[in-house]
């Protein structure tokens, strides 16, 4: 027990007073003779003992009287358990990511969350809110109302670890209780088992009723035909459905697609054939799940015809001109004798093709070339020295040739997760009739493996500077050394290696991931390019490199669309953006994260948990009663004890 006047305790001296009343104010009897003595002599007896007991009572009553008023006026009080947390700042951390629109109980989850957080929180508590993309530092809850109902769900995944490191950046060596609101979808957190002991830590777990959900994984160009594409939608099932899904595909403002999606397995593909003209739409569905995840927007243009430059021998370019035909590639060739090095700068991609020499001029040309976002294929010859490849190599790849090794090998794995496969295939393929060489160099480089041989040794590799890409081959592809230009591999593999980053067939863009994006224009001096639509527009970092424009997207948009990239109102070309689906899942919960939390149920048991354990027990009221019971023993002691 603790006193806030501690100082008015020297006035229990004041005890004294009584005990030396009681002890001093002696009473005096008088003798009264009367004929029988002995029965007055028994009454003057029991009179004297009763007046003693009714003394100490009285002086019992009075000093514990005094006393009591004396500790009452000093204000006694318990000190609450945490009683040295008391001056800690309350940080809310509210997640507003796409799975707090599922439903819970009293409805979508982030809404019910806000509506308790205006009710519950005392309007004169000093706090701050972070969401995933807004910030409230040290207001009320009646300031940011208005903020706070109008809040929007964020495409940005709700990630604990980097508030935290706001709060600690804004808030060093501060005391804090941390409330988190979340329904701990894919959440995870290292900071916090490392916050001090001095931080209160709560959750308020947010649980949707419903988490069945069904989501538009992609959309993606299967088939490019003569008059028609053929688009290829994926979906994922969450739970059980138990009807079908309506799905429609949509250009502009019109439907082109109709169908109903029947779930037999957890993901299902559909395929619809549509006219050959540009789409700038979307795909979309009809659920009860999550809502950002029912549309996704996709946009198709009529390629532009890419330039392939072949520098070798005419004969052994032969092959290309089957793959890099007139309707979808303008393809040059030129021996090593005949280049026109200020034609180079324009192409898209420039093959090597079994060159017995390669000028310092040429290496230093493609340096700039793969530098600026263009593709550069090398296709080793068996008579060239490791040397002259290596001097190449090593500027624009930096990947080494060593010794020419004569040893057949079967090419027998394929990189079915690289980009230049990643539409090519259904499904893995097992029962391949694998291509052979009968010569090929060791390749040392940290490059991506696309096909390899039976020892793991690369035959094809990747490397890439995002806007630009290099492929290697570690061996000559002519008939004579390799039966590769027979396999059904060649087309794929040529084809989609002179793909550019605008002209890669990729329909969208992740919100978020930081992707870049290369556009055919020539910009003067002043001039910038902006990404914008109805509701936003924004103007991205960009670069100009020679004929193109190397866009870095960031983090933006905010929001998924269509959108147009413009230049002085000139659309330079349509793009797509969706949010990342890693939200759709609800079944993805992860509550071991706040193990070592408080658990509560509403954020009125958060107030009242910190008030009650922060909050002393005052005592003095307590003790003003214990006065009136003994002033009124008192006062019954003075009337009923004789």
């Amino acid at each position: 027990m603790q006193f806030k006047h501690p100082e008015i305790l020297y006035f229990l001296f004041l005890l004294v007073i009584p005990i030396i009343v009681h002890l001093f104010q002696l009473r005096r009897f008088k003798k009264e003779y009367f004929t029988n003595v002995k029965l007055l002599k028994e009454l003057q007896i029991q009179t004297q003992k009763s007046s003693t007991i009714k003394k100490w009572l009285l002086l019992a009553t009075r000093l514990l009287l005094l006393a009591v008023l004396i500790i009452a006026f000093a204000q006694p009080f318990f000190k609450g358990k945490e009683d040295n947390k008391k001056n800690n700042e309350l940080v809310i951390l509210l997640d507003n990511s796409f799975s707090m629109q599922a439903k819970g109980n009293k409805g979508e989850l982030l809404k019910r969350a806000v509506q308790e957080l205006i009710e519950e929180t005392p309007e004169t508590k000093t706090l701050s809110l972070l969401t995933s993309n807004d910030v409230f530092w040290d207001t009320d809850i009646k300031s940011i109302q208005k903020e706070l109902l109008n809040l929007k769900y964020s495409g940005t995944p709700f990630e604990i670890d980097n508030l935290i490191t706001k709060v600690q950046a804004k808030k060093p060596n501060t005391s804090i209780d941390y409330v988190i609101i979340t329904d701990a979808i894919n959440v995870e957190s290292k900071k916090i088992t490392s916050l001090s002991e001095v931080n209160s830590l709560y959750f308020m777990d947010a649980i949707a009723q419903n988490k069945n959900n069904v989501s538009i994984e992609n959309v993606t160009l299967s088939q490019n035909l003569d008059q028609f594409y053929e688009i290829k939608v994926t979906l994922k099932s969450f739970g059980e459905q138990e009807n079908g899904i309506p799905l429609s595909i949509v250009n502009g403002n019109k439907s082109v697609g109709k169908t109903i999606v029947n779930f037999k397995e957890n993901e299902q593909t559909v395929v619809f054939t549509l006219p050959k003209t540009d789409l700038h739409g979307y795909a979309q569905i009809q659920d009860k799940g999550l809502n950002y995840d029912n549309t996704f927007y996709f946009s198709i243009e009529k390629p532009k015809k890419i330039k392939v430059t072949a520098i070798g021998n005419a004969d052994k370019n032969a092959f290309l001109s089957k793959i890099y035909t007139s309707d979808e590639f303008d393809v040059t060739n030129y021996s090593i004798s005949e280049i026109n090095y200020s034609e180079l700068e324009n192409q898209h991609t420039i093959i090597l093709n079994e060159l017995d020499e390669i000028p310092s001029s040429l290496a230093t040309n493609l340096s700039d070339f793969y530098a600026k976002g263009g593709n550069v294929i090398i296709i080793p010859s068996s008579t060239i020295s490791v040397d002259k490849l290596n001097s190449l190599t090593n500027k624009i790849g930096n990947t080494n040739f060593t010794t020419l090794q004569n040893q057949e090998k079967k090419i027998t794995k394929i990189s079915f997760s690289h980009p230049l496969y990643q539409n090519v295939f259904e499904k893995k393929v097992t029962n391949f009739q694998y291509p052979e060489v009968k010569q090929s160099f060791a390749l040392a480089s940290k490059g991506l493996p696309v096909l390899q041989f039976e020892d793991g040794s690369p035959f094809l590799q990747s490397t890439s500077n995002q806007v630009g890409s290099i492929y290697t081959f570690s061996a000559p592809i002519n008939k004579q050394n390799s039966n590769f230009q027979n396999s059904p591999l060649i087309v794929p593999t040529f084809y989609n290696m002179a793909q550019t980053k605008g002209n890669s067939g990729k329909l969208s863009h992740l919100i978020g991931e930081n992707e870049v994006v290369l556009i055919d224009a020539i910009t003067s001096k002043d001039e910038v390019v902006s990404i914008q639509n109805e509701e936003e527009s924004f103007i991205p970092m960009q670069q100009v490199l020679n004929t193109k424009i190397k866009l870095s997207l960031g983090d933006l948009p905010a929001n998924s669309g269509n959108f147009a990239i413009e230049k002085k109102e000139q659309n330079l070309k349509n793009i797509s953006f969706n949010y990342t689906r890693s939200e759709s899942d609800l079944g993805q919960k992860n509550e071991t994260t706040f193990k070592d939390f408080i658990k509560v149920n509403d954020i009125s048991t958060v107030f009242n948990e910190i008030e009650s354990s922060r909050s002393s027990k005052d005592l003095w009221k307590l003790f003003v009663i214990l006065a009136l019971v003994f002033l009124i023993s008192e006062m019954l002691i003075q009337k009923f004890v004789k």
